[in-house]
C-alpha cells in the first residue's frame, strides 16, 4: 500500500510539473497509474492533499535544518550558507514546482511559511534586528543561493556550491576568510 501511495505522489509530481497543479485532475493521475479514481481517493482526499504530501518532505527538512542551526550558539556563517545551498539543491525539483505554483501554494499557506524560514535563516546570519541594508543583503544572498540551485541545475553540486556560496558571502559583505585559516569547526548539521 505504501508503494501505491508513493507511485501516486510520483505521478502527481510529474503531472503537476508538466502542466501545473490547477490543470491536473485526479482522473489524469489515476489514468497515468492505471488505477481507479476511488483507489486514488483512498490515499489522498484531494489535489491539495496530494500537493501537501509532495511538499511535506521539503517542509519537514527545512524546519529540521533551521531548528538545528538555531540551537548553535556560535554560528559558522559559511557552513550555514553551504547547508542552506545543499538543502535547496537537494529539493530543487520541488522548489521549482513551488515557484511555478505560487498562487496555489499561497492558498495553502505555504508561501508565508517559506518566507518565515528565510527570515529565520537571515537572523542567524545577520542578527535579529538588522538594518535595512543588512536585511536586503541577506535577502539577495539567500534568494540568490536558492536561484542558483534551479538556474544551474546541470552543474555538479560541489562546483556550484563553492561559487554560489562565495557569491552569497560577497553579497552579505562578510569578511573573506582565507581558505587555510581554521574555521569555527562547528559540524554542518
Amino acid at each position: 500500500m505504501a508503494d501505491t501511495k508513493q507511485r501516486i505522489l510520483d505521478a502527481a509530481r510529474e503531472l503537476f510539473a508538466e502542466q501545473g497543479v490547477q490543470k491536473t485532475s485526479l482522473r489524469e493521475i489515476a489514468e497515468r497509474l492505471g488505477i481507479s479514481k476511488p483507489a486514488l481517493y483512498y490515499h489522498f482526499a484531494s489535489r491539495e492533499d496530494l500537493l501537501r504530501s509532495i511538499m511535506k518532505p521539503l517542509l519537514d527538512d527545512a524546519e529540521g535544518v533551521i531548528e538545528q542551526w538555531e540551537k548553535v550558539s556560535d554560528i559558522d556563517k559559511r557552513a550555514l550558507l553551504e547547508r542552506y545551498f545543499d538543502f535547496h539543491y537537494r529539493h530543487r525539483r520541488d522548489i521549482r514546482l513551488l515557484l511555478r505554483e505560487l498562487t496555489t501554494l499561497s492558498d495553502l499557506g505555504l508561501v508565508e511559511l517559506v518566507l518565515a524560514w528565510r527570515r529565520r535563516v537571515a537572523a542567524l546570519l545577520i542578527g535579529p534586528d538588522p538594518t535595512l541594508a543588512e536585511a536586503t543583503k541577506a535577502t539577495i544572498a539567500l534568494g540568490g543561493l536558492q536561484d542558483c540551485t534551479i538556474e544551474f541545475a546541470d552543474v555538479p553540486q560541489d562546483e556550484l556550491r563553492k561559487v554560489s556560496v562565495d557569491a552569497a558571502w560577497g553579497a552579505l559583505g562578510l569578511e573573506v576568510i582565507p581558505p587555510d585559516e581554521n574555521r569555527s569547526g562547528h559540524p554542518v548539521v
